[in-house]
C-alpha cells in the first residue's frame, strides 16, 4: 500500500509555505519570521512520522550538508545575501534551515524518486537553481557572479540531491508508517 495521497500533498503544500515564509521573511530583513515558520513545519513532521528519530537525524545531516555547501558559494562570492548573516562567509541561518525544509520532502514527497538516480540528478541540476533564482526574484538573495553562481547551483544539487535521498532510506522516519499499511 502506497503512502496517503493527503500526507504526500500536505507535506508539499507545508513545504511551500516554509519556503515562501523564509524567503519572503529574508527579503524584508526578518528572516527570524520564516526560519519560526520552518522550524513549525519540521517538528510537524518529525512528530508525525512512526520513526522521529530516524526523520530528525535526516533533517539535522541536510542541515550540516547545506551549511556547508551554501557557505561554499558565499565565500566564493556567487552568492550574498542581506540577512541573517551570524558570521561573515558565512550562510545565512535562513537559507541553512531551508535544507531542514528539503529533508522533509525526502521521505514523503519525494520518496519516489529514490532509486532513480539519473531523475534525482536531473531534479537537482534543474530544480536547485530555480529555486534559488526564485529567491532572487523576490529579494531574498543576489548573485555576485550569476552565470558561475547558477552552475555551481546547478553542480551541487545534481550531487546533493542523489546523496540526500540515499540518506533519507538510511534514515527513514516513516518506513514505519509504510510496513504499518500493509500488514
Amino acid at each position: 500500500m502506497k503512502m496517503s495521497t493527503t500526507m504526500i500533498v500536505s507535506n508539499f503544500v507545508l513545504f511551500q509555505i516554509g519556503w515562501f515564509a523564509c524567503v519572503w521573511s529574508a527579503a524584508a530583513h526578518q528572516p527570524w519570521i520564516g526560519v519560526l515558520v520552518t522550524t513549525g513545519v519540521v517538528v510537524v513532521h518529525v512528530l508525525r512520522a512512526p520513526l522521529p528519530m530516524a526523520e530528525l537525524t535526516l533533517v539535522f545531516l541536510a542541515l550540516a550538508l547545506g551549511l556547508v555547501f551554501d557557505s561554499l558559494l558565499v565565500w566564493q562570492g556567487w552568492l550574498q545575501y542581506s540577512s541573517g548573516i551570524v558570521l561573515p562567509n558565512v550562510a545565512p541561518y535562513w537559507i541553512v534551515a531551508l535544507w531542514g525544509l528539503f529533508a522533509t520532502l525526502l521521505n514523503v514527497s519525494l520518496r519516489w524518486m529514490r532509486g532513480r538516480w539519473v531523475i534525482a540528478v536531473v531534479f537537482g541540476a534543474a530544480g536547485g537553481p530555480a529555486a534559488y533564482y526564485g529567491g532572487l526574484r523576490l529579494g531574498a538573495l543576489e548573485f555576485g557572479n550569476m552565470p558561475a553562481g547558477l552552475l555551481a547551483l546547478a553542480l551541487g544539487w545534481a550531487v546533493l540531491t542523489p546523496l540526500l535521498l540515499a540518506l533519507s532510506a538510511r534514515f527513514d522516519g516513516y518506513a514505519g508508517l509504510l510496513e504499518k499499511k500493509t500488514s
